[in-house]
């Protein structure tokens, strides 16, 4: 059941009618504050949805408070809360809406808030998630490691820039990818993008920019937009990221790095070519542009194992690694790692300290446990055959589905599959009506404003029933899409 829907307690059955409930219910949310004067309810489509009834049944109860004087309907601007009693006009009131909107951190996109919040709803099928599923988390592995009473986890605050014990072991792990590095180059952060977070504002100037490839996962975040920092985009095609094309975005804005995704790239699943490699190599080194290279996705290969970490080349101290242990192990342990010069690291672990004061160290205590003991090695080979399986699996349905309609590329690697439809296709009418259906999809606009047309797949997360039959009912979408 959605979590939405819990917060709501109807009694379908019961002698009070539901429009009498839901006005009650309504009216304790305002009444204790949650819904302070000046809030805007949610649409009374949304809180049809949320609670399972009819629209008119909402519209019923908000027009009892509205005679109560509680609520006030805009034209084009929805519900207001007005009043926060039934017989006075509220005294003076703070109005949090002006406080939400005037906040310095930029909202997601709609898209992205309602995925957000939909994939919490265990009826919804996940199409585009882009982590491991719950049947692919090494769960007995790592109770096992908890309940080790051999070795006792540390509980309290680490160091600023981790546990020294599991910097120790990313250090064994980066040299296997060829990449040579001290305990006091690594920090460890709660995943990639609190990475990114503490670069935007630890070592950007305001205002400045960055490029990046396009689509790119950072186009559906707002981490370097949120510090003041402009996004200017490089094209890619099925090499990777276009040199030619940085260098011009590099001539005319002058940007204070690039951030990029060589390997497995998110989201359209690209391997950036070795000769572009040494190319792009050439260019920061010539021009002193620092490079963010996010190798999140680095193990997952699955036809052949990809070229060597841009880091692994780097002699210069130009290229500031992310990695993590979200794709591979566990998405909720929320640990990752930057491997950079010993300057920027302590400048970032200064920060993460004033942020959150370091990363848990239970989870830094099984991170580092699940290194030490081989499990990493052992758990990414079993990855890797389950999602060989799932992606013939989902490359199946797709040319049976989608064969005459549509066009998409073979990933060697990573979680997804980038589906160019039909340029008549709404993908934004498309998502709405999949949602409806209880089917998710990423609307490759959330990764690129010009790829409207796109959607992003994953072969990770859903199961591949529920996933191919998502596939099929799909393309009945996208028929529809296209006729209307």
């Amino acid at each position: 059941m959605n979590r939405s829907k819990r917060s709501w307690l109807l009694e379908r059955d019961g002698t009070i009618p539901l429009y009498r409930q839901i006005e009650q219910q309504l009216r304790q949310r305002i009444s204790n504050g949650e819904w302070p004067v000046g809030t805007r309810l949610p649409s009374q489509r949304k809180l049809a949805e949320q609670l399972g009834v009819n629209r008119s049944t909402i519209t019923q109860a908000l027009d009892e408070l509205a005679s109560w004087g509680m609520v006030e309907g805009n034209k084009g601007g929805g519900t207001r809360v007005v009043n926060n009693t039934w017989n006075r006009l509220a005294a003076a009131t703070i109005d949090w809406d002006s406080y939400v909107e005037s906040g310095a951190h930029q909202p997601n996109l709609p898209a992205i808030r309602q995925i957000n919040e939909a994939e919490y709803d265990p009826s919804i099928i996940r199409t585009g998630t882009g982590e491991p599923g719950p049947d692919l988390l090494p769960t007995e592995r790592v109770r096992r490691i908890l309940a080790d009473t051999s070795d006792e986890p540390f509980l309290g605050y680490e160091e600023p820039k981790g546990s020294l014990r599991l910097r120790e072991q990313i250090v064994q792990y980066a040299a296997q990818q060829g990449i040579s590095c001290s305990p006091e180059s690594i920090l460890i952060v709660s995943g990639a993008l609190q990475a990114l977070q503490l670069i935007a504002v630890g070592l950007l100037q305001r205002p400045s920019c960055i490029v990046a490839e396009t689509p790119s996962y950072i186009q559906s975040v707002r981490v370097f937009q949120s510090a003041g920092i402009g996004v200017h985009a490089v094209q890619m095609d099925e090499h990777g990221i276009q040199i030619n094309h940085l260098q011009q975005q590099i001539a005319e804005h002058h940007p204070g790095l690039l951030y990029t995704i060589p390997t497995f790239h998110n989201p359209t699943g690209t391997i950036l070519s070795s000769e572009r490699r040494a190319e792009l190599l050439e260019l920061s080194s010539s021009l002193s542009l620092p490079l963010i290279e996010d190798d999140v996705y680095r193990e997952l290969w699955l036809d052949e194992e990809p070229p060597p970490p841009l880091k692994s080349q780097d002699r210069q101290g130009n290229i500031l690694y992310l990695g993590s242990l979200s794709k591979m192990m566990s998405p909720g342990i929320r640990v990752g790692w930057i491997i950079a010069p010993v300057p920027v690291i302590d400048r970032l672990a200064d920060i993460k300290m004033q942020t959150d004061y370091g990363s848990s160290g239970l989870s830094q205590y099984v991170a580092a446990r699940w290194l030490a003991d081989g499990h990493q090695e052992q758990h990414q080979i079993w990855v890797r055959q389950q999602l060989r399986t799932r992606r013939a699996r989902l490359l199946a349905a797709l040319d049976q589905y989608f064969g005459d309609i549509a066009q998409w590329n073979v990933p060697a690697g990573g979680f997804y599959i980038w589906l160019r439809l039909p340029t008549n296709v709404n993908v934004h009418r498309l998502f709405t009506l999949a949602l409806r259906e209880q089917i998710l999809i990423h609307p490759g606009y959330m990764y690129d404003r010009q790829a409207s047309h796109h959607i992003r797949l994953s072969y990770s997360y859903a199961d591949m029933k529920q996933l191919e039959q998502s596939i099929y009912r799909l393309r009945q979408l996208v028929k529809q899409c296209m006729n209307t």
